[in-house]
C-alpha cells in the first residue's frame, strides 16, 4: 500500500506526499509536541471528527484510510516510524477527511493545530517540506473523490450544481453519484422521498441531509466552527476574496490576532477566474483558484482563523463593550469582538433587469465558469453577457468546453474595459463570436424548470435574435456588499461602495481618516467593496496589504 509507483514523476510526488522524516529531523521538531502511546485498534482520527493536529509515528503502524458515509473504505497507506498523520485542514484544526487506525502498538509525537503552525514557521526547511505534504495530500483527496460527503442525484440538477461548487470553491473533497449507481442511494432516495432535481448528501457520519443550504452541509462535515467566540481580535476581516487574504497574511504574519469570515468560500470572484494572465510573477498565467487557495494556506500558515461559510449581518460601531470594541453580528445569532474591521465584502454582479431571470437562477443561468458549469456545456451553444476582464476569462475558458460562446457586449468593442491580452485571445478564439451594440431581452423554459432559449437584441437596428441555449453566463457591472453596514455609519457613495481617506473625511467629522479608513474610525475598505478601487486582483491585494500599516498606526493610537 505504501509502495511507491514506477512512474518518476509519480514517485516524486509520493515522496513529496508522504516524506519520512530522519531521527535527526524529528529530534529538531520534538519541541513542539508531547509523547503519547496509542494502543493497537484505537482510532488517531475519524472522519468528520477534528483530529488532535500532526501525528508523527516513532514505533507501530496507523493505517490511513479513505471513508465516505456509505461505508465505502479504500486504504490510502500505512504510515510506520518517520511518517506523519496531517493534512491541510490541521493547520486550522478543520475536521478530519480520513480514518486514522493504529494496527500495532504504537508511539508518537503529537503536534496540536497551534504547535503545528510555530513548527512550520521555527523550522523554514523542514516547515517547507511539511507544508508541501499537507497540501499534496488535500489535493490528492479531492482527485480521489471518495472522501468527504457524497452527493447523490442528477449531475444537472441545480442543487447539486449549487452543492458541488460550494464543495469545489472551499476545496473540499466530495463524490457526485447518481441515485441508479449504488442500490444504497437508491434506497435512501426511496426512504427520503427525495424527487428528481432535488439533492441528497450522505455525510461522514452517515447522517443524511436533502436540499441543505451550504451552512447545513458545512455543519455536517465539521467544516464549520459552531463555538461561542469570546475572544476579542485585533482585526476582523469581512470577505476571503485577494483583497481579504491579502489583509490577513500580512496582519497575521505581523503578529496581531486575525478573524476572518466569508459566506460563501474563500477567493471572491477572483476564485471563478480560469486563468489570470496579468498577475505579476506569474508569466504562465495562474487559475484564481490556485492563487486563491495559496493565500487561503499561508494565511492559516500565519495564524489567522478563517471562519467560512459565516455571514456578517450588522456592525455594531458604538463601542459600547468594556474594551470599546467593534461588534459583529453573524446571521447564526453569535457575535465577534474586534478592535478593528476590514471591509472587503467585494461586489456580485449586477442582475439584469429582464424578465423571469430569476426563476433561472441556478437552472442555467450562471454569475461564475467553474469547472461545474463548464461540464454541464459540453459541446453546447452558450450565451456570455459581460465586457470586462471577467468576462472575458470566462468566455475562453468556456470556448474549451462548448461548441460556441455567444459574448454580448452594450458597447461597440471590448477596449473601455477588457485588458488587451484578452481581447487578442478573443479575438483569436474561433467559437467566440462577439456581438457588439447587443443587449439580453429574453428568458425561456418551462414554468419551475431549467432555461432552455433566450433572445438578445441589436441596440441599433433593434434587430432581435433567438438562440436554442441552455446556459447564460452573466458578468454585468457591480453591485457592492455592504448592506450588513446599514446602521454603523459608515459612509457610502451614491453605488454603495464604501468612501475612504479624504473621500470620507466629510462624513467622518472632526476625525481625518487614513487613506483606506473609512468615516467610522477603525473600520477598513479594500478591494471591489471600496470607492474608487482598481477592480483587479492585483490592486486588491495591495490594498490589502497596504491596510495592515495603517491598522497598525491605528492601534498605536496614531
Amino acid at each position: 500500500m505504501s509502495q511507491e509507483p514506477a512512474d518518476p514523476q509519480r514517485a516524486e510526488r509520493h515522496e513529496q506526499m508522504f516524506p519520512t522524516l530522519k531521527p535527526e529531523e524529528i529530534a529538531r521538531i520534538s519541541r513542539f509536541g508531547t509523547l503519547q502511546h496509542f494502543p493497537r485498534g484505537s482510532m488517531l482520527a475519524k472522519a468528520g471528527q477534528r483530529g488532535p493536529g500532526m501525528v508523527v509515528v516513532l514505533a507501530g503502524r496507523v493505517r490511513i484510510s479513505q471513508r465516505n458515509g456509505l461505508g465505502e473504505v479504500v486504504p490510502i497507506i500505512d504510515n510506520g516510524p518517520g511518517q506523519f498523520l496531517a493534512e491541510v485542514g490541521q493547520l486550522s484544526g478543520a475536521a478530519a477527511l480520513v480514518d486514522a487506525e493504529v494496527l500495532d502498538d504504537t508511539q508518537a509525537l503529537v503536534i496540536p493545530t497551534e504547535q503545528l503552525r510555530a513548527l512550520i514557521i521555527g523550522e523554514a526547511d523542514l516547515g517547507e517540506r511539511i507544508t508541501r505534504a499537507l497540501i499534496l495530500r488535500r489535493v490528492g483527496l479531492i482527485e480521489a473523490g471518495i472522501s468527504g460527503p457524497v452527493l447523490v442525484g442528477a449531475p444537472d440538477s441545480p442543487a447539486i450544481v449549487r452543492l458541488q461548487g460550494f464543495l469545489r470553491r472551499n476545496g473540499q473533497p466530495h463524490q457526485q453519484m447518481q441515485a441508479s449507481e449504488c442500490s444504497a442511494t437508491a434506497a435512501l432516495l426511496e426512504q427520503y422521498g427525495v424527487a428528481a432535481d432535488d439533492a441528497m448528501v450522505v455525510c461522514p457520519n452517515g447522517a443524511v441531509l436533502v436540499n441543505p443550504s451550504e451552512a447545513q452541509l458545512a455543519r455536517c462535515i465539521g467544516m464549520l466552527d459552531m463555538r461561542v467566540r469570546e475572544e476579542l481580535f485585533d482585526v476582523l476581516i469581512i470577505g476571503a476574496g485577494p483583497a481579504g487574504l491579502a489583509a490577513a497574511v500580512y496582519a497575521a504574519s505581523e503578529g496581531l490576532s486575525v478573524g476572518v469570515l466569508d459566506c460563501r468560500h474563500f477567493g471572491g470572484q477572483a476564485g471563478a477566474s480560469a486563468r489570470i494572465e496579468n498577475y505579476l510573477g506569474f508569466p504562465t498565467g495562474i487559475s484564481g483558484m490556485a492563487l486563491a487557495g495559496r493565500a487561503f494556506v499561508q494565511a492559516q500558515k500565519f495564524g489567522a482563523d478563517l471562519m467560512i461559510p459565516s455571514e456578517a449581518l450588522a456592525l455594531d460601531c458604538s463601542r459600547a463593550g468594556p474594551e470599546g470594541e467593534l461588534r459583529l453580528q453573524l446571521s447564526d445569532g453569535r457575535w465577534l469582538r474586534s478592535r478593528t474591521v476590514v471591509v472587503a465584502s467585494g461586489a456580485r454582479y449586477r442582475r439584469p433587469e429582464v424578465p423571469r431571470l430569476a426563476e433561472f437562477e441556478g437552472r442555467g443561468v450562471w454569475y461564475w465558469a467553474s469547472a461545474v458549469e463548464a461540464r454541464l456545456c459540453a459541446q453546447a451553444e452558450v450565451a456570455l453577457v459581460g465586457g470586462g476582464n471577467s468576462a472575458g476569462q470566462a468566455a475562453v475558458f468556456l470556448a474549451g468546453h462548448a461548441a460556441k460562446v455567444h459574448m454580448l457586449v452594450r458597447g461597440p468593442d471590448l477596449s473601455a474595459s477588457m485588458s488587451r491580452y484578452l481581447i487578442d485571445r478573443i479575438s483569436h478564439t474561433p467559437n467566440i463570436e462577439l456581438c457588439t451594440h447587443t443587449e439580453l431581452s429574453g428568458l425561456r423554459g418551462e414554468r419551475g424548470g431549467s432555461l432552455n432559449g433566450l433572445r438578445w437584441r441589436d441596440r441599433r437596428s433593434g434587430a432581435e435574435h433567438d438562440c436554442d441555449t441552455r446556459n447564460l453566463f452573466l458578468f454585468v457591472g457591480a453591485e457592492p456588499e455592504t448592506g450588513w453596514l446599514e446602521g454603523c455609519g459608515v459612509a457610502v457613495d451614491a453605488r454603495g461602495f464604501v468612501l475612504t481617506g479624504a473621500a470620507a473625511a466629510e462624513a467622518a467629522g472632526a476625525y481625518l481618516p487614513a487613506a483606506l479608513e473609512a468615516s467610522v474610525p477603525g473600520v477598513f475598505a479594500v478591494g471591489d467593496v471600496r470607492a474608487g478601487s482598481v477592480k483587479r486582483v492585483g490592486g486588491a491585494i495591495g490594498e490589502g496589504a497596504a491596510a495592515v500599516a495603517q491598522i497598525h498606526s491605528y492601534l498605536a493610537g496614531g
